[in-house]
């Protein structure tokens, strides 16, 4: 008998970890930011502007990579047991680029800083353009597959019993050396700098800064679109990990993803608005002169990225698919924890419109009068 209470279950926690993955993808631009400060801040004074506005916002990324994280681990724990126990050297390399983020705020201005500005400065660069390639290109396995695979019987070998083998010894670093990964991971990269610009150019109030972050918008603006083109079509025209609703066996479906926009037309609506969305935020940044460019944009990363995650678990498909062995790839059914602990987990969902409700008047709260010189000078605290 069909438990349709726990398949709704199984597609409502996917939702939930795809909107946490969108939003976490808007709010890289606190990593584009860091790689833009010298470019943009050409004396002291201005690259303390940039990194105090991008320091006032660093933690939302940190809090919803954790959350994302956890959110993962708690409703698809096999996922979370078979990439970060199995691909643990690039998500390792991850975790040490916010970790350096993180001590970069915290001591980049501090009394008797020995290791000076600039390498703090070093290390936010560092977090900045390796962690976004990096989540990049690990978010692409998704739809590209990865080495690894999984016998559940082996729980019952005491003297082994780990379900996941990683069946490569770059344990997720072979993830970049995928062009079609790799597409994605500059694609995000370059995002994060287009959102990044718009983000000081509403947020710091500085002539300079602003007409700099004009420019670099033509710099950025398109390698993203180009690469991000580049992933799509490459996406739509590439054979997905298709699952047999019947006998739970994974095949390979021609134009799957296509496919998929296809049959859920509300999800190639979403996708579509969302692209329009970036492409217009874009155009009202670096050719009307508007402030406001960074909110369309970053409506539409996340309704975009939102709409890719949501075709990459759906509709009968793999979500993470193995190349090793077909049939160790991970579904949203096979993977997911039990119909008690999503149960128990909904319930506890039903707080985060209220949590997002603070973030947002937090937001509004810190960015009620906009970052200048003068602030910097009288500012106690700062980053």
């Amino acid at each position: 008998m069909i438990d349709t209470t726990y398949i709704f279950l199984q597609h409502y926690w996917w939702f939930i970890v795809s909107l946490l993955g969108a939003l976490l993808v808007f709010l890289l631009f606190v990593q584009g930011g860091q790689t833009l400060i010298y470019t943009l801040g050409k004396t002291n004074d201005e690259r303390t502007m940039l990194i105090n506005s991008l320091g006032r916002k660093w933690e939302y990324t940190f809090t919803t990579l954790v959350t994302f994280g956890g959110a993962f681990f708690a409703s698809f724990p096999l996922f979370y047991s078979t990439s970060f126990g199995g691909a643990y050297w690039v998500w390792m390399a991850i975790l040490f680029c916010f970790i350096i983020q993180a001590i970069s705020y915290e001591y980049r201005s501090k009394p008797n800083n020995v290791l000076g500005k600039r390498t703090f400065e070093t290390f936010l660069f560092i977090n900045g353009l390796v962690g976004t390639i990096l989540l990049g290109t690990a978010v692409a396995t998704f739809f590209t597959g990865s080495m690894f695979s999984v016998d559940k019987m082996n729980l019952t070998n005491l003297s082994n019993p780990i379900i996941s083998s990683w069946e490569t010894p770059w344990h997720g670093l072979e993830a970049a050396l995928n062009l079609h990964n790799l597409s994605l991971g500059l694609a995000v990269f370059f995002l994060a700098r287009v959102l990044a610009l718009q983000y000081f150019i509403n947020m710091v109030d500085d002539i300079s800064i602003s007409t700099r972050a004009r420019k670099q918008m033509w710099f950025n603006a398109i390698p993203f679109v180009v690469l991000f083109l580049v992933f799509a079509i490459w996406l739509m025209l590439r054979d997905g990990f298709a699952v047999n609703p019947d006998t739970s066996m994974v095949y390979m479906e021609p134009y799957k993803y296509f496919k998929n926009l296809i049959e859920m037309p509300a999800l190639l609506v979403m996708l579509l608005l969302g692209v329009v969305l970036v492409l217009f935020g874009i155009y009202k940044s670096m050719l009307t002169g508007s402030i406001k460019g960074v909110w369309y944009t970053g409506i539409g990363t996340v309704a975009t990225v939102l709409a890719l995650l949501l075709v990459a678990g759906y509709n009968n498909t793999a979500y993470y698919p193995s190349t090793f062995d077909l049939q160790s790839s991970l579904t949203i059914f096979n993977s997911s924890s039990s119909k008690f602990t999503l149960t128990v987990m909904s319930y506890v969902s039903i707080m985060v419109p209220f949590v997002v409700a603070y973030i947002w008047y937090a937001w509004k709260s810190i960015n009620n009068k906009k970052i200048d010189a003068e602030e910097m000078q009288n500012e106690s605290h700062k980053y």
